[in-house]
């Protein structure tokens, strides 16, 4: 399944002018802010569903249960917590849990599961390619990572890993590429997180765009052309067809003229 990424309806909030603005990006941020709220592993992207009467936002993590908590709890004090920051009235908002069904293919969240893995201690190339070796065994088209920063010693620099067939301009790389970024605190300085996904074309839309990339065509097979010597014999028997056909519409109007009555004058 493709991760989904942040969208909004075109419907109108309540309220309207300013106060559809505001709520709109309110709704746009929300994700972000949730992100911070939410624990290890947990959150991989959000989706908000904007309507006249509720405000929907669907949270897509790697494990659901962290996000829901013990009986609902933790969803019920997440959706209260984004209520009252960005100022929604009361029942105004509402947080639903899902888990992304293909974690190899959303680039959220596998920048979390870097970032995690480099807080834990773990060398960074050994993290990069855990990353893309997972990426890649998901049935990905591509895989690329990049990692910037004080990486080992005082001088910042800056890591790529990549492996298979990635777009980056142009429509199609806004289409079948999933990018991630994310920063790491570490005790040396901030580190630079990009994990960039290249999908496959899907015609269902679930593991991949509707879209076909512009620069692939499909190769029909070649039409079975017939043989002279066939075409010569339906050739000839057309002929005969068409000659059999004039003889008896021939032989039809000699009847005719035959059985009509003679006329007779006076």
């Amino acid at each position: 399944m493709e991760c989904p990424t942040m969208r909004s309806n075109n419907a109108t909030t309540n309220g309207g002018g300013v106060t559809s603005i505001l709520t709109i990006g309110a709704a746009n941020i929300a994700p972000s802010y949730e992100s911070r709220c939410l624990d290890i592993m947990s959150y991989a992207t959000a989706s908000p569903m904007l309507s006249p009467i509720k405000n929907t936002l669907f949270t897509f993590g790697n494990f659901s249960l962290n996000v829901l908590g013990e009986k609902g709890q933790r969803i019920r004090e997440l959706t209260t917590v984004v209520q009252k920051r960005f100022n929604f009235a009361d029942g105004a908002v509402e947080l639903y849990a899902e888990r992304v069904q293909n974690r190899g293919l959303c680039a959220q969240a596998q920048a979390e599961s870097l970032k995690f893995k480099l807080l834990a201690g773990l060398a960074v190339r050994r993290a990069c390619y855990g990353v893309v070796r997972f990426v890649m065994e998901a049935s990905a088209k591509g895989c690329e990572v990049v990692v910037s920063g004080k990486l080992r010693g005082q001088r910042a620099k800056a890591m790529k890993f990549g492996d298979g067939y990635m777009i980056k301009t142009g429509h199609a790389g806004q289409v079948y590429t999933d990018v991630a970024v994310r920063h790491v605190a570490m005790r040396q300085g901030m580190i630079g997180i990009k994990v960039s996904i290249m999908l496959w074309h899907d015609p269902r839309g679930i593991d991949g765009p509707k879209i076909p990339l512009d620069d692939v065509g499909t190769i029909l097979e070649p039409k079975e052309e017939p043989s002279p010597e066939s075409m010569l014999l339906a050739q000839q028997a057309a002929e005969e067809r068409a000659a059999a056909a004039q003889a008896a519409a021939l032989q039809q109007q000699l009847l005719a003229q035959q059985a009509a009555p003679a006329d007779v004058g006076y």
